[in-house]
């Protein structure tokens, strides 16, 4: 997609209301684009100016920028030319019933990049996914096996609107999507003349790439078909050039069977002979890759040894490492790139050690399954502090691993409350519902011995004690690290 002859011009003098300024830069990112572009804005957001100080502080020497917080105002809907929404506000908000075209921070970007683009989404390991493919990518244009420059945006919290002006032809743009993204994007279509007089979608990935698929945000769409539906609108614009790559599970092979692009599974065992994809050898062996047309001898795309921890990791590098080698990347130098992948922030992240304890964070465990995952990646014994506010999810993966678990320590919130009954019929015993992190990694360090690990993965969503799951995270590696004293810091 190339930038119109009056792009700089298409926003200028726009009346333009941001709903929903928030803290993960998505709205700041619109704000700061559209006012370069010349739009006249108004930010609106039910929070106060106390909780969105860290997104108004950058903004505070933009001009012309008008501020209607804690509150929202039916004129300013009314008036609006255009409505920037954020992913979390509902599409069944009656403020959105009142505007007259209403856009996100993805699809100004989608609409101008002239990037080849890699979308990820599924439940669980996007995040990483995402991470791991910008890390190789960089690599590789580092050594000239790629033109152009990697970037990563999305729901990771840097929304690309913030490179979207650096981005040529020859670059690759890595986008983390999440449902509530993709549902806004859902139908979407380019504008301008196309080929043949045929639409294309705003969406089109060259590479779409799935996590594992599991239920999560029940508590907004109500069942497993409809959350599903939001994440099928990753590949529904792509053609026989792109690719899709899937999980083996059924929701991962009803993908393949609908996309119109190039179906390939990862697996935990062999493919046939006939089939495009990867699989990985077990959890102690290496990730293996066949494409399809291509000689049925597979080839080694993922070392025994990562340095993140966790089974589901090893599967999440391997749809990684599938996606790059259908970039034209040699086997070899993927499988040694991510084999130096070293993890990120708030998904089993190693932050601390003392006293012989390894403490990890993995606030981004939101799901009772990615919880239940951390607790299995560890050969070591387990202090699992867990709970929060409840998703109306399904906890017996996370009471059944709890089970396994040397402690568990619960945080407060009504996911907790949900949980506490199904422990105890479990014969699973706890400490807790604690109320503060300091409790919650007091009673942790009264449990833990040299040679333990103490993980904090939720299980849960953060609402209530927590601004969102980052914030929980950061609270979580503060606490810890003045509670315990000088140690070796990740």
């Amino acid at each position: 997609m190339s930038q119109s002859p009056d792009f700089h011009a298409k926003y200028q003098g726009m009346q333009v209301l941001v709903m929903g300024l928030g803290l993960h830069g998505g709205g700041l990112a619109s704000v700061r684009y559209l006012a370069r572009e010349g739009a006249q804005i108004t930010v609106t957001d039910l929070r106060d100016e106390k909780t969105l100080a860290p997104s108004l502080e950058p903004l505070k020497n933009l001009p012309s920028i008008r501020y209607r917080l804690g509150q929202h105002d039916p004129e300013d809907f009314k008036k609006a030319d255009m409505v920037i929404k954020n992913p979390g506000v509902r599409p069944d908000s009656p403020y959105l019933a009142l505007s007259r075209r209403i856009e996100t921070d993805l699809s100004l970007f989608l609409a101008h990049s002239p990037a080849r683009l890699i979308g990820i989404s599924g439940s669980k390991g996007k995040s990483s996914t995402a991470s791991a493919l910008h890390w190789v990518l960089n690599a590789a244009q580092t050594q000239g096996l790629i033109p152009g420059k990697a970037y990563l945006g999305g729901n990771i919290t840097a929304s690309p609107l913030d490179f979207l002006d650096a981005l040529t032809a020859e670059d690759t743009v890595v986008l983390e999507l999440s449902s509530w993204q993709l549902g806004d994007l859902r139908g979407r279509l380019q504008e301008g003349n196309y080929p043949k007089g045929t639409p294309q979608a705003l969406l089109k990935p060259h590479v779409a790439v799935y996590t594992a698929l599991l239920p999560d945000h029940l508590d907004r769409y109500g069942t497993m078909e409809a959350y599903m539906e939001d994440k099928r609108v990753l590949y529904q614009g792509q053609d026989a050039q792109d690719l899709t790559i899937a999980p083996d599970d059924p929701w991962g092979r009803s993908f393949l069977a609908e996309t119109q692009a190039r179906p390939q599974v990862y697996s935990e065992r062999p493919l046939p002979d006939a089939e495009a994809g990867g699989w990985l050898t077990g959890p102690a062996g290496p990730g293996l890759a066949r494409l399809k047309g291509a000689s049925p001898l597979p080839v080694e795309v993922l070392p025994s040894q990562l340095r993140i921890p966790g089974y589901h990791q090893k599967k999440n590098l391997l749809a990684a490492a599938l996606a790059l080698l259908d970039l034209g990347l040699p086997a070899g130098f993927i499988r040694d790139a991510l084999g130096s992948f070293p993890g990120i922030e708030h998904r089993l992240e190693w932050f601390h050690e003392a006293g012989g304890i390894r403490f990890y964070n993995d606030t981004a465990a939101t799901i009772p399954d990615a919880a239940a995952a951390a607790v299995r990646a560890f050969s070591a014994p387990v202090v699992l502090v867990t709970g929060g506010t409840d998703k109306k999810l399904d906890f017996s993966p996370l009471v059944q691993a709890a089970s396994q678990a040397k402690a568990v320590i619960l945080l407060g919130g009504s996911g907790s409350d949900r949980l506490k009954p199904l422990l105890d019929g479990a014969c699973c015993s706890y400490q807790g519902p604690f109320d503060s992190v300091d409790q919650a990694v007091s009673a942790s360090l009264d449990v833990a011995c040299r040679g333990d690990v103490v993980v904090l993965s939720p299980g849960c969503a953060s609402f209530g004690m927590f601004l969102n799951e980052f914030h929980r995270g950061r609270q979580w590696k503060e606490a810890v690290r003045r509670l315990t004293g000088p140690g070796t810091h990740g």
